[in-house]
């Protein structure tokens, strides 16, 4: 059974497997370390619902997302729909099996042109 956490703004941006981890099955995510995708954002905002200078979150149409605990200004423009490049630019290592939290992705919004590189999770494999 998989489940969400809201951790921003009224959106669910973890999709969350029985043992707590992020699914490593979202579709269309890029695997390897290098692999890009195409993707669109799902919806922006900030990292606690409703504190805006809680951190920054984005989610992505294809199953991934990003949350960082300062807020990001190369994110405050981007918007619902923009069109984005998601590269994959470090993978966990050692992680417990299922859980693969902490992959690192570089993010460009191909509207405003900006770009920001972040976790998919506040904490890596094996943490919190």
């Amino acid at each position: 059974m998989t489940t969400t956490k809201t951790v921003a703004a009224g959106f669910a941006v973890l999709a969350l497997t029985p043992l707590g981890a992020p699914s490593a099955e979202a579709a269309g995510m890029p695997r390897a370390v290098g692999q890009c995708v195409a993707t669109s954002i799902r919806d922006v905002g900030s990292r606690l619902e409703g504190d805006p200078s809680s951190g920054s979150a984005v989610a992505y149409a294809n199953g991934g997302s990003q949350i960082s605990y300062d807020v990001v200004p190369q994110v405050a423009g981007w918007r619902r729909g923009d069109p984005v490049k998601m590269c994959l630019v470090k993978a966990p290592q050692g992680c417990p099996r299922g859980d693969t939290r902490g992959g690192f992705y570089q993010v460009t919004n191909l509207r405003t042109g900006t770009s920001w590189t972040e976790a998919d999770s506040s904490h890596s494999c094996g943490g919190a």
